[in-house]
């Protein structure tokens, strides 16, 4: 109910009005708070609401009596008295639920298609007001929000007309969210993807069911994307608490995942988080809350990440990388242009200029490419050889898939780097002497088989000093006895022969050739336990940083 000229009704008071403001040339003062100014006081107008018609009376009585003791004149053209539903701010409020304003939807639905980047960002303005309406909005919308990037050449296609037409249905179907209550119990729902994250802030109405009072969905940044599926996570929780601070703040709320880990994070029995999630768990400390567990299957209202392997492994930026390598590859390019002749060729097929393959409609990886589809495979979770094979056979076709994921498995240093021997543990290490001077005991092992480079070399012979920790590093191009003499012979040439030998039991150090080399050299080789890489602790020391460089 706004009073007619309301903020001219509000006296200042007189000594406080010759410190209004300051004008160019004169001191300017009011004896009322006149609307328009930006350093005045704001009238605050409450809206009157009842349970029902005759408490509705009551109170507008009152409000009406009030007005006419303190002389204000009521606006009644602004006015609109006991009525069930109010559209405010481009929402309808009725019945204590949510819902866009039928004009503003209809404005989405009649939105001409865009012929450019400008009505591109028109139409994506006017949905986004609205997206807390619609589930997982950022994953839909992505095709669009591609196209708003940066010396990105715009075009509309099939995918983007699709999702242009997609975002109108979504609203017409006259989405509904309930008015948020301090008293229901409180949950938010959330879950994330490698394209984008999302939550869900629920509240268990008189029903006894969960109904929605918001959803947020983000885009994930560059960065964000090449997060491992734990962050990610840790990440959606993170962004939906700070999205919904103001109904979360104070209250006593539960967070369900699917995230497992979070869940223990939380309960200090993962010490071994990043400091990124150290940070952020110190964020939730402010918070009331409990974290649930629930598997992905029980989640897909919250599913941004829909649990489709495609997400971890292809973002449309790659795939259109794949198209741009398939052109360029001269085998698949032949077998296309074979295709484009109208002449079969096996169980390939052309698909909107896309070479595939097989009837599990596998897009065809060109050589160029496998490299980086496996690794996204891999590392979105660092799977094993199974997990990864599935996730990439499902929707992409590399030739001779399981020994390229055995490679890169091999070179994964995350998975080096935690990886621990399970099963029977080893006794009490007895430290070997290191000597009193440089050069008396070496200790020497393999690491590989690595990447192969350009002279074809895929293993490391690592030579380290106990006494100094000085390391020598030989390339070699396997692990034979006659490659460790070579490279043990170069460095005799410029230090000398050490007194003793620390290796494993490899075949290259256990081999009658090794054995007459430290009899004519009068070196003691010493082998240590099978089983018990500590016993050579010193260079597989050295192997992991190694490793992780």
């Amino acid at each position: 109910m706004p009073g007619q000229g309301g903020s001219d009704r509000v006296e200042d008071h007189f000594e406080g009005r010759g410190t209004s403001c300051t004008a160019t040339e004169t001191d300017f003062a009011e004896g009322a708070r006149r609307g328009g100014q930006t350093n005045q006081g704001m009238v605050a107008r409450r809206d009157c609401k009842a349970q029902d018609e005759v408490q509705a009376v009551e109170r507008l009585r009152e409000v009406l009596k009030i007005a006419s003791e303190y002389g204000l004149n009521i606006n009644w053209n602004k006015c609109q008295l006991l009525v069930r539903k109010v559209e405010y701010l481009g929402h309808v409020v009725e019945d204590g639920a949510v819902m866009p304003s039928p004009g503003k939807t209809a404005a989405v639905m009649k939105f001409p298609e865009p012929q450019n980047v400008k009505q591109l960002h028109s139409f994506l303005g006017l949905c986004s007001y609205f997206r807390k309406f619609i589930p997982d909005y950022a994953r839909i919308a992505q095709p669009l929000t591609e196209m708003l990037k940066k010396d990105r050449k715009f075009y509309f296609n099939e995918e983007q007309r699709k999702v242009f037409n997609e975002l109108k249905m979504k609203l017409a179907s006259e989405p509904v969210l309930k008015i948020y209550d301090q008293r229901a119990d409180t949950e938010l729902h959330t879950d994330a993807s490698a394209i984008a994250y999302s939550a869900i802030l629920m509240q268990r109405s008189d029903d006894g069911e969960l109904h929605p009072v918001h959803f947020m969905s983000r885009r994930t940044t560059d960065a964000e994307s090449r997060y491992n599926s734990y962050e990610l996570e840790a990440l959606a929780i993170i962004e939906g608490v700070k999205k919904f601070r103001h109904y979360l703040f104070g209250k006593k709320f539960k967070i369900v995942t699917d995230c497992k880990a979070f869940e223990m994070t939380l309960s200090k029995k993962d010490l071994a988080m990043s400091t990124r999630v150290a940070r952020w768990v110190l964020l939730l400390q402010d918070y009331d809350f409990t974290v649930e567990h629930r598997s992905g299957t029980k989640m897909r209202h919250a599913d941004a990440l829909s649990r489709n392997p495609f997400v971890a492994v292809v973002t449309s930026k790659l795939h259109d990388d794949i198209q741009r390598a398939q052109e360029t590859d001269e085998g698949q390019r032949a077998i296309m242009q074979i295709l484009k002749q109208g002449h079969p060729y096996n169980d390939y097929y052309l698909y909107r200029n896309l070479l595939y393959k097989g009837l599990e409609q596998q897009l065809v990886i060109p050589a160029k490419m496998e490299q980086e589809v496996i690794k996204r495979a891999h590392d979105y979770g660092h799977f094993g050889r199974k997990k990864t094979l599935d996730l990439i056979s499902k929707d992409y076709y590399i030739h001779d898939l399981g020994r390229k994921v055995d490679e890169y498995i091999k070179t994964c240093i995350p998975c080096l780097l935690a990886n621990r021997k399970e099963g029977k543990q080893e006794g009490f290490l007895q430290p070997i002497d290191k000597g009193e001077t440089p050069l008396h005991t070496l200790h020497l092992d393999h690491v590989g088989p690595l990447t192969e480079t350009r002279k074809q070399y895929n293993h490391i012979l690592t030579v380290v000093d106990a006494f100094t920790k000085f390391t020598w590093l030989f390339p070699t191009k396997s692990t034979s006895t006659k490659e460790v003499l070579d490279k043990l012979k170069i460095h005799q040439h410029v230090f000398g022969n050490p007194e003793r030998f620390i290796t494993d039991r490899g075949t290259a150090f256990t081999s009658n050739d090794f054995r007459q080399h430290c009899e004519d050299e009068g070196i003691q080789h010493i082998t240590i336990t099978t089983g018990v890489p500590r016993g050579n602790g010193q260079v597989e020391r050295m192997h992991r940083t190694i490793i992780s460089v």
